[in-house]
């Protein structure tokens, strides 16, 4: 008996499924006896120039650089800056003891004074022997070996004069000053340290940051590719824009300053030299950026999200566009190039076309669909199409020719 209950609990159940599978397909299709139009998203294409750019990699540098060395031999005995400040040309940095070359000073001016006192008593006895020259009473030899002894006089006058300029120079250089209009880095050398013009290292560094140079390499081909698209224009005058280390864009906009005379060839590729304004010191040497500059200009071109743009059988780049009648066309298209998360279009698309962008997995090329603008609110559904209807599992886009 409760044998027989089972068996005609299975049989119910069995027949109940049955109905349900027959019920779905026709709780699915429209009042017509046809499924209803597959829901889409769309973008509207509008035209536009848009320019062509390329991002390179490259580090900050300082435009200018120079090494703050003692040109004198001596001990520091103050340090006259303080570290990682600004400075101007001239300014003091370093005291070397100038104990030594005050000496000298004093030395070179006593034998200054010796020169001109024996250049006086030249000068007086080629006066004397010039008199007596005139009364015939000295010879001509005489006189003239006067003349040379006033010469020789005028010389040690201006060799002391020399010894105590370049004294001077030396007392001068024991206050070592900066080269350079710039900001000064960590002191390599303490009070009391031994310091000559031969010494291996610098004593600082002074680097001018305002402006700052960013060096990155590009491809000769890209160069030639450039240069033939705006023969017409300043190939030289190239705006910049900085990418920073933590992907925010630098506010203020570069120039190229400078290109290499020739091409790396080893890794064919040419240096190009950007030059920033650095006012906020934001930029710091050897800081790894990313440089974007425009290559070029796409004349009446598309910005088309890349999940809008699928592969045919032959690898050629398309997109399905949805007709007047709500139909879908199939595409091809010339990408030029990508940034960030679109392609760059030039050919392939008019202004107006409706681009499908979503929705794939309903849809295959020559079907009719619900197109809904992307942003837009969704559209009512539609009456007989129910509530959690069973979706498509296959993606459409391996439909495509």
């Amino acid at each position: 008996m409760a044998l027989s209950s089972q068996i005609r609990r299975l049989i119910l159940s069995a027949s109940a499924t049955s109905m349900l599978a027959l019920a779905f397909p026709a709780l699915a299709q429209a009042p017509g006896g046809q499924r209803p139009p597959s829901p889409v998203t769309i973008q509207t294409i509008k035209l536009e120039d848009i320019p062509l750019t390329v991002t390179l990699p490259g580090r900050v540098s300082a435009s200018r650089e120079a090494e703050v060395r003692p040109q004198v031999q001596g001990i520091v005995t103050k340090r006259l800056f303080d570290e990682d400040d600004l400075v101007a040309v001239g300014d003091p940095l370093y005291q070397i003891d100038p104990a030594t070359y005050e000496a000298q000073v004093s030395r070179a001016k006593a034998q200054l004074a010796q020169a001109e006192a024996q250049l006086a008593l030249a000068k007086a006895e080629e006066a004397r022997q010039n008199q007596l020259l005139e009364r015939k009473l000295v010879s001509t030899q005489a006189f003239e070996t006067t003349i040379a002894s006033r010469k020789s006089a005028e010389a040690q006058v201006q060799s002391a004069q020399a010894e105590l300029k370049s004294a001077q120079i030396n007392l001068d250089r024991t206050v070592i000053k900066a080269p350079l209009a710039g900001v000064i880095g960590f002191s390599q050398i303490n009070e009391g340290a031994l310091v000559s013009s031969s010494s291996a290292s610098a004593m600082a560094i002074i680097r001018t940051v305002n402006p700052v140079h960013v060096d990155v390499t590009q491809s000769a081909a890209e160069i030639l590719a450039f240069r033939r698209a705006n023969k017409d224009k300043d190939s030289n005058n190239r705006e910049a824009t900085l990418i920073l280390a933590d992907g925010s864009t630098y506010e203020l906009k570069g120039q190229l300053a400078a290109a290499d005379t020739q091409v790396d060839q080893a890794t064919g590729v040419l240096t190009l030299r950007m030059e920033f304004a650095n006012p906020d010191r934001l930029l710091i040497p050897g800081m790894y950026v990313r440089v974007r500059l425009q290559q070029g200009m796409v004349k009446q071109g598309a910005k088309v999200p890349q999940k809008a743009v699928m592969r045919d059988r032959r690898g050629q780049p398309m997109a399905w566009v949805v007709n007047k009648d709500n139909v879908i066309e199939p595409r091809p298209l010339t990408v030029v190039q990508d940034q960030g998360n679109q392609w760059i279009v030039s050919e392939g698309i008019v202004e107006g076309d409706r681009l499908m962008v979503d929705g794939f997995a309903k849809a295959r090329p020559g079907a009719t669909v619900a197109p809904q603008e992307a942003g837009a609110a969704p559209a009512a559904p539609q009456a007989g199409a129910p509530k959690g209807a069973p979706e498509a599992d296959s993606d459409a886009k391996s439909k495509a020719e």
